[in-house]
């Protein structure tokens, strides 16, 4: 069960058509709740991210 509440925002409106071109989605809202869909999927790759980052970073193989 989740709960829905009104919220007034200012957004940036060439990233909402952006991403609302991306995910075909139909409106607006729509979009928005598909765009925090996408990042809490990926909730679990961002933690790692972070948990690299402290540990010292990434280490770039491909630099020439």
């Amino acid at each position: 069960m989740y709960m829905q509440r009104h919220k007034h925002l200012k957004l940036d409106q060439s990233k909402i058509d952006r991403a609302r071109r991306l995910l075909e989605a139909k409106t607006e809202q729509d979009t928005i709740e598909q765009a925090l869909d996408l990042v809490l999927a990926e909730e679990a790759i961002l933690r790692a991210h972070r948990r690299v980052r402290k540990a010292g970073g990434f280490v770039n193989v491909y630099r020439t």
